[in-house]
Protein backbone atom coordinates (compact mmCIF):
# COMPACT_ATOMS: atom_id res chain seq x y z
CA UNK A 1 0.00 0.00 0.00
CA UNK A 2 1.67 2.80 -1.45
CA UNK A 3 0.86 6.42 -0.57
CA UNK A 4 -0.77 6.74 -3.51
CA UNK A 5 -3.82 4.63 -2.49
CA UNK A 6 -6.56 7.26 -1.88
CA UNK A 7 -8.93 7.18 1.21
CA UNK A 8 -12.68 7.88 1.67
CA UNK A 9 -12.95 10.47 4.79
CA UNK A 10 -15.37 12.89 6.01
CA UNK A 11 -13.91 15.85 4.11
CA UNK A 12 -13.30 13.91 0.94
CA UNK A 13 -10.51 12.54 -0.92
CA UNK A 14 -7.11 12.57 0.37
CA UNK A 15 -4.80 10.88 -2.27
CA UNK A 16 -1.77 10.44 -0.26
CA UNK A 17 -2.82 9.17 3.07
CA UNK A 18 -0.30 6.06 3.65
CA UNK A 19 -1.89 2.68 4.78
CA UNK A 20 -5.21 4.24 3.58
CA UNK A 21 -5.94 1.69 1.21
CA UNK A 22 -8.39 -0.56 3.14
CA UNK A 23 -10.65 2.54 3.76
CA UNK A 24 -11.80 2.58 0.27
CA UNK A 25 -12.53 -1.36 0.72
CA UNK A 26 -14.06 -0.80 3.64
CA UNK A 27 -16.51 1.61 1.67
CA UNK A 28 -17.20 -0.74 -0.95
CA UNK A 29 -18.36 -3.83 1.28
CA UNK A 30 -19.92 -1.94 3.32
CA UNK A 31 -22.10 -0.89 0.22
CA UNK A 32 -22.27 -4.29 -1.13
CA UNK A 33 -23.70 -4.93 2.84
CA UNK A 34 -25.82 -2.32 2.43
CA UNK A 35 -27.73 -3.32 -0.53
CA UNK A 36 -27.58 -6.90 0.44
CA UNK A 37 -29.56 -6.23 3.40
CA UNK A 38 -32.06 -4.58 1.58
CA UNK A 39 -32.26 -7.85 -1.06
CA UNK A 40 -31.87 -10.32 1.95
CA UNK A 41 -34.41 -9.16 4.23
CA UNK A 42 -37.92 -10.44 4.06
CA UNK A 43 -37.53 -12.62 1.12
CA UNK A 44 -40.32 -14.93 0.44
CA UNK A 45 -39.95 -18.80 1.86
CA UNK A 46 -39.52 -20.31 -1.22
CA UNK A 47 -37.29 -17.77 -2.59
CA UNK A 48 -33.92 -19.73 -2.22
CA UNK A 49 -35.52 -22.02 -4.71
CA UNK A 50 -36.21 -19.33 -7.33
CA UNK A 51 -34.65 -19.65 -11.01
CA UNK A 52 -35.60 -17.61 -13.29
CA UNK A 53 -34.44 -19.82 -16.28
CA UNK A 54 -32.91 -23.30 -17.65
CA UNK A 55 -29.48 -23.58 -16.59
CA UNK A 56 -29.44 -20.08 -14.30
CA UNK A 57 -28.45 -20.53 -10.75
CA UNK A 58 -31.38 -20.22 -7.98
CA UNK A 59 -31.17 -17.05 -5.43
CA UNK A 60 -30.04 -19.46 -3.01
CA UNK A 61 -27.41 -20.62 -5.36
CA UNK A 62 -26.34 -17.03 -5.56
CA UNK A 63 -26.53 -15.99 -2.49
CA UNK A 64 -23.67 -19.48 -1.70
CA UNK A 65 -21.80 -17.92 -4.23
CA UNK A 66 -21.91 -14.20 -2.58
CA UNK A 67 -20.61 -15.91 0.64
CA UNK A 68 -18.06 -17.80 -1.10
CA UNK A 69 -16.77 -14.52 -2.67
CA UNK A 70 -16.18 -13.12 1.10
CA UNK A 71 -14.51 -15.91 1.91
CA UNK A 72 -11.94 -15.76 -0.91
CA UNK A 73 -11.73 -12.18 -0.44
CA UNK A 74 -10.43 -13.01 3.96
CA UNK A 75 -8.10 -15.60 2.44
CA UNK A 76 -6.47 -13.06 -0.38
CA UNK A 77 -6.44 -10.33 2.05
CA UNK A 78 -4.40 -12.43 4.97
CA UNK A 79 -1.94 -13.60 2.24
CA UNK A 80 -3.37 -17.21 1.79
CA UNK A 81 -5.95 -17.55 -0.96
CA UNK A 82 -8.35 -20.09 -1.20
CA UNK A 83 -11.39 -20.57 -3.39
CA UNK A 84 -14.17 -22.64 -1.89
CA UNK A 85 -17.41 -23.60 -3.35
CA UNK A 86 -20.39 -24.02 -0.81
CA UNK A 87 -23.85 -25.62 -1.75
CA UNK A 88 -26.63 -23.28 -0.79
CA UNK A 89 -28.11 -23.51 2.57
CA UNK A 90 -31.60 -22.44 3.64
CA UNK A 91 -32.02 -18.76 2.96
CA UNK A 92 -31.74 -17.84 6.44
CA UNK A 93 -28.78 -19.78 7.35
CA UNK A 94 -26.58 -17.95 3.97
CA UNK A 95 -28.05 -14.63 5.16
CA UNK A 96 -26.30 -15.18 8.27
CA UNK A 97 -23.08 -16.70 6.92
CA UNK A 98 -23.17 -13.43 4.60
CA UNK A 99 -23.39 -11.02 7.62
CA UNK A 100 -20.47 -12.90 8.89
CA UNK A 101 -18.70 -13.19 6.16
CA UNK A 102 -18.65 -9.32 5.96
CA UNK A 103 -17.90 -8.50 9.34
CA UNK A 104 -15.05 -11.20 9.50
CA UNK A 105 -13.59 -9.51 6.21
CA UNK A 106 -14.35 -5.87 7.30
CA UNK A 107 -12.76 -6.33 10.82
CA UNK A 108 -9.31 -7.63 8.93
CA UNK A 109 -9.41 -4.94 6.82
CA UNK A 110 -10.19 -2.46 9.83
CA UNK A 111 -7.10 -4.24 11.82
CA UNK A 112 -4.17 -2.49 10.67
CA UNK A 113 -2.91 -6.10 9.39
CA UNK A 114 -0.69 -6.08 5.93
CA UNK A 115 -3.35 -6.29 2.91
CA UNK A 116 -1.22 -9.26 1.65
CA UNK A 117 -2.98 -8.34 -2.23
CA UNK A 118 -3.43 -5.42 -3.84
CA UNK A 119 -6.61 -3.32 -3.32
CA UNK A 120 -7.37 -3.39 -7.03
CA UNK A 121 -7.62 -6.67 -7.11
CA UNK A 122 -10.11 -7.33 -4.37
CA UNK A 123 -12.14 -4.92 -5.60
CA UNK A 124 -11.82 -5.82 -9.77
CA UNK A 125 -12.31 -9.55 -8.20
CA UNK A 126 -14.38 -10.91 -5.55
CA UNK A 127 -15.79 -7.81 -4.11
CA UNK A 128 -17.22 -6.02 -7.64
CA UNK A 129 -18.17 -9.93 -8.14
CA UNK A 130 -20.46 -10.02 -4.91
CA UNK A 131 -21.79 -6.24 -5.84
CA UNK A 132 -23.11 -7.68 -9.57
CA UNK A 133 -24.60 -10.69 -7.58
CA UNK A 134 -26.56 -8.65 -5.28
CA UNK A 135 -28.00 -6.98 -7.87
CA UNK A 136 -29.02 -9.97 -9.38
CA UNK A 137 -30.76 -10.84 -6.36
CA UNK A 138 -32.53 -7.87 -6.47
CA UNK A 139 -34.04 -8.70 -9.92
CA UNK A 140 -34.87 -12.18 -8.78
CA UNK A 141 -36.65 -10.87 -6.33
CA UNK A 142 -38.30 -8.84 -8.67
CA UNK A 143 -39.26 -11.41 -10.99
CA UNK A 144 -40.45 -13.85 -8.24
CA UNK A 145 -42.54 -11.23 -7.09
CA UNK A 146 -41.28 -9.96 -4.11
CA UNK A 147 -40.13 -6.84 -5.89
CA UNK A 148 -37.61 -4.66 -3.44
CA UNK A 149 -37.89 -0.89 -3.72
CA UNK A 150 -35.39 0.93 -5.73
CA UNK A 151 -33.48 3.42 -4.21
CA UNK A 152 -31.15 6.75 -4.70
CA UNK A 153 -28.26 4.92 -3.15
CA UNK A 154 -25.69 8.11 -3.42
CA UNK A 155 -28.05 9.22 -0.61
CA UNK A 156 -27.94 6.54 1.69
CA UNK A 157 -26.33 6.46 4.82
CA UNK A 158 -23.57 3.86 4.52
CA UNK A 159 -21.43 3.28 7.77
CA UNK A 160 -17.94 1.93 7.52
CA UNK A 161 -18.33 -1.63 9.81
CA UNK A 162 -21.86 -1.34 9.79
CA UNK A 163 -21.65 -5.14 8.26
CA UNK A 164 -24.42 -6.81 10.26
CA UNK A 165 -28.59 -7.12 9.14
CA UNK A 166 -29.59 -4.19 10.55
CA UNK A 167 -28.37 -1.18 8.64
CA UNK A 168 -29.88 2.55 8.54
CA UNK A 169 -33.20 3.60 6.72
CA UNK A 170 -33.61 4.19 3.34
CA UNK A 171 -32.99 8.06 2.74
CA UNK A 172 -34.70 8.42 -0.64
CA UNK A 173 -36.81 5.10 -2.11
CA UNK A 174 -39.14 5.07 -5.08
CA UNK A 175 -41.34 2.62 -7.04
Amino acid sequence: MGTDAFSIYEGGFNMTTPMAADLPLRHILATIVYRAAKTLRDAPPDFSAFRPGTGSRTAGEILAHVCDLLDWALSQARGHERWRASEAKAWDADSERFFAAATALDKYLASGEKLHCAPEKLFQGALADALTHVGQIGMLRRLAGAPVRAENYSKAKIDLGRTGADQNKPMQEFD
